[in-house]
């Protein structure tokens, strides 16, 4: 009997779940608007149960509030089996892990030191741990890391043109949406072992966004480096910047770090751009001119990163759109690949509009696909694999 699985991605005002049994999700669904309007959407496929409603205010004021107030819903889903394991989304592993690892206080601290280069997303993911912690004492925890998929790409993609002391230091590139990029690669291995074998370019554009050079199954760059504001531009996060911009900030504009920090982490990407929003869906609605230039933004940097990532490769056979906007926004994938016959890509109209699965023209030279990404379903394969091959010992 496969072991019960409990897969959380914790954000910073938001949870979402998935209990497995085997490859089976027993339940899915997430807590949102923590500490402000706490709301829980969750579905049993098996049991048919669905929850669509407010939490008290209460039960939605930390992390660990939430998870205590999803415990018995949890639990009578659950009969008389208990959750074994609980898998968790870390985005940060630095320079050591690049493996899932089983959680101990040892390794809580060196994920908390990893804090500042991932400072949307570490802290939560954390504070998540220590609440599935509470909720689950005999459950083993594992961490799952965004950066594990990339910490063998080539030293040339790994380092800053810096004194070689911060490389030491690890002030390096790291690359992230590793759960996504591997999940793709684990899809393209089983339906499409040529395309697996290939150059492929992933594109997971969603309200964090990057692009990924693979060959085989290895991440050989990415458009995400240090932090996870590398790159392109996304939802609230500017993508890249002259680092003269943030000098400037500093000595002229009299801004601290943290308020640099805000600038850059929340109040930019599409959001600053527009005016309006850092939904993508939002922005394409609007009628407002800095809408329509907002989205040239992020289509030109995509575009731009896309020809990048073949010059790495020498090449592409195959680009994969995935992530909210690359599997949903028929739009943008539209003028990413508009007047790209030179890189041998080519798409077909009413394939793209579907918006499932191949999207190429016959006579394409490159392999455009559509292919929703679920990291849930690979933290879940993560802990599992760990759990049967290396067991807690007696």
């Amino acid at each position: 009997m496969a072991p019960i699985i409990l897969v959380l991605n914790s954000g910073s005002s938001s949870i979402k779940f998935s209990l497995y049994d085997g490859p089976t999700a027993h339940v899915v669904g997430q807590i949102s608007g923590l500490g402000a309007e706490p709301h829980l959407n969750l579905e049993a496929p098996l049991s048919g149960r669905q929850i669509d409603r407010a939490l008290d205010t209460t039960d939605g004021s930390s992390h660990g509030a939430a998870l205590a107030a999803l415990l018995p819903i949890l639990n009578e889903e659950l009969g008389d089996r208990s959750v074994a394991a609980v898998g968790h989304r870390v985005v940060h592993g630095g320079t050591k892990h690049d493996l899932p690892i089983r959680i101990t206080d040892a390794v809580m601290q060196e994920l908390r030191v990893l804090e500042p280069l991932a400072p949307l997303h570490q802290p939560h993911n954390l504070a998540g741990i220590a609440a599935a912690q509470a909720a689950f004492p005999e459950a083993e925890q594992v961490a799952c890391f965004d950066t594990a998929f990339h910490r063998k790409h080539p030293w040339v993609n790994d380092t800053f043109a810096l004194p070689r002391s911060f490389y030491d230091e690890g002030v390096r590139r790291y690359g992230f949406h590793g759960l996504s990029y591997e999940y793709i690669c684990e899809y393209l291995k089983h339906y499409a072992p040529d395309a697996y074998k290939g150059k492929v370019i992933v594109a997971h554009l969603g309200n964090g966004a990057s692009m990924c050079a693979i060959r085989a199954g290895q991440s050989i760059g990415s458009t995400m480096g240090f932090t996870a504001l590398d790159g392109l531009p996304m939802g609230t996060r500017c993508g890249q910047l002259d680092p003269g911009v943030i000098l400037y900030l500093m000595t002229t504009k009299g801004m601290s770090a943290d308020e640099i920090s805000d600038l850059l982490y929340k109040k930019s990407g599409l959001k600053g751009l527009s005016g309006i929003s850092q939904d993508m869906r939002a922005v394409s609605q609007s009628d407002d001119p800095r809408a329509a230039e907002a989205i040239d933004y992020y289509v030109f940097r995509v575009r731009r990163e896309l020809g990048a990532m073949a010059a790495v490769l020498s090449g592409v056979d195959t680009l994969v759109f995935t992530g909210g906007i690359g599997e949903n926004s028929a739009l943008i994938r539209e003028r990413v690949c508009t007047d790209q016959e030179w890189l041998g890509i080519q798409i077909d109209p009413a394939l793209n509009n579907a918006g499932d699965g191949p999207i190429s023209t016959q006579s394409s030279k490159v392999a455009v696909l559509v292919i929703p990404t679920n990291e849930e379903e690979m933290i879940r394969r993560h802990t599992e694999a760990l759990l049967t091959t290396s067991p807690v010992p007696a």
